[in-house]
């Protein structure tokens, strides 16, 4: 197989932007940007997502259990590139943004316009991230969305020429 053919083919794959969120059983706080993500059921509500296996994030969502997926809405890039490196938490924000506490004790971001709360139901470890599933449990909005939903979410592609993942 061609690597560059492969890696370019497998980045024509549409991604929305979300900042993970978890907090593991010692009460540390996690937080990543992820972009491997799809719903995988109506009944139950299951979401799938490609964690990095080595992250503070899969770490944090394996000894809790539990994790939200906080949408990021457009033009909220700075957010994006701001959880692409490992979260500090300072009172109730983390990475500089503030947040309350889901259902399940997750940080949900209180700038990003929604958020779904899940526990995790199943772990496909496998490569070098890993598949986890999530059952929807809870899910918020910061107001009522306008236009079509899938239309709200921050895109991989708006964030420039040169911000790729995947292939």
């Amino acid at each position: 197989m061609d690597a560059d053919i492969k890696k370019s083919t497998l980045r024509m794959i549409p991604y929305g932007l979300y900042v993970l969120t978890a907090e593991g059983s010692d009460g540390a706080i996690s937080a990543a940007t992820v972009n491997w993500v799809t719903q995988t059921s109506f009944d139950p509500p299951l979401v799938a997502l490609g964690v990095k296996a080595d992250s503070g994030a899969y770490a944090g969502l394996k000894s809790s259990g539990s994790f939200a997926l906080n949408m990021l809405g457009k033009g909220q890039q700075g957010m994006a590139f701001g959880f692409f490196k490992p979260a500090s938490v300072d009172g109730d924000t983390v990475s500089g943004e503030p947040f309350t506490r889901g259902e399940t004790e997750s940080p949900l971001l209180t700038n990003c316009p929604a958020a779904v709360e899940c526990k995790v139901v199943e772990i496909v470890e496998k490569g070098d991230h890993h598949v986890v599933i999530g059952e929807v449990i809870n899910a918020v909005q910061a107001a009522p969305l306008e236009g079509r939903p899938d239309e709200a979410i921050l895109e991989m592609k708006e964030l420039g020429e040169k911000t790729f993942y995947g292939g």
